[in-house]
């Protein structure tokens, strides 16, 4: 079974931006090919960029060219249409992202999730929720209520310099997950720290927490490319590494959140 990379996103000015957003350079899928040999990854899971808005455009042709190996998460409007749902779900997107971790330069709107549940669950997606842990707190019987599956990112945003566990986010999300209904993506340890190198100190507090709760309910990202350590992002040996310092080396543990988990949750074909 193929290794995941279940969170990346991609960058072409070949595709116009949102108003007012501007396409980095250098960040294509080709970019991103190129440095995947580092992570030992051959599926991948992209997520639509913020600078494309509502336009997935980008998204779309970059899973035409990965194949049967690629899958994504989209960002529409709540008026789009259940055909342009289909088409999305034909070209490989397998859940909706609601970024709220900003409210300044959020695309989407807290209001709009438990409508998008309900019209996206015929189609077996997720829905990909980007919070910071107060805001998973305060959103705990909206969550529960959903209609579909939901992924946190980025490990649930958990506030570093604490325990992980004593915020109340922690439960909220651990439930969801052994119900059934939530996964949480092992991604980007340098949104989760307060200083020090990726994946050492509060990042690997987080993550080996929620290894130890809910080891079967996991996946990876690199993140790439790191757009918020732009214009020095980390080495890719050193994303790559992350994974097995989480799981503290453990080799059928990194089978299980490289491989079998994303293959479950984005439906990719045996």
């Amino acid at each position: 079974m193929k290794a995941c990379d279940s969170h990346l996103h991609v960058y072409d000015a070949r595709f116009a931006p949102a108003p007012g957003a501007t396409v980095p350079s250098g960040l294509t899928l080709d970019d991103y090919l190129a440095v995947r040999g580092a992570y030992g990854t051959e599926r991948a899971v992209l997520v639509q960029a913020k600078v494309f808005g509502i336009d997935n455009a980008c998204l779309v042709e970059a899973l035409q060219r990965l194949g049967a190996d690629g899958r994504g998460i989209a960002v529409v409007d709540p008026a789009i249409s259940d055909a342009e749902l289909e088409a999305l779900h034909t070209a490989g997107v397998r859940g909706l992202r609601f970024s709220l971790w900003n409210p300044s330069n959020a695309v989407a709107r807290p209001d709009d999730i438990a409508t998008m549940a309900a019209r996206v669950a015929p189609f077996g997606w997720h829905l990909q929720l980007h919070m910071h842990a107060d805001q998973t707190a305060a959103s705990a019987d909206l969550l529960m209520g959903l209609a579909c599956p939901m992924v946190f990112d980025h490990m649930g945003r958990l506030p570093s310099g604490s325990t992980p566990q004593d915020h109340p986010a922690f439960d909220l999300i651990a439930g969801l997950a052994r119900d059934g209904r939530a996964w949480v993506k092992l991604s980007g340890p340098y949104l989760n720290r307060r200083e020090g190198a990726a994946g050492a100190g509060d990042t690997l507090a987080i993550a080996r927490s929620w290894v130890g709760a809910i080891p079967d309910r996991l996946v990876w990202g690199s993140d790439w490319p790191h757009i918020t350590e732009q214009p020095a992002p980390p080495a890719p040996a050193s994303i790559a590494a992350t994974l097995t310092d989480w799981c503290d080396g453990d080799a059928a543990l990194i089978d299980h959140i490289a491989r079998q988990t994303p293959a479950r949750l984005y439906d990719f074909e045996p």
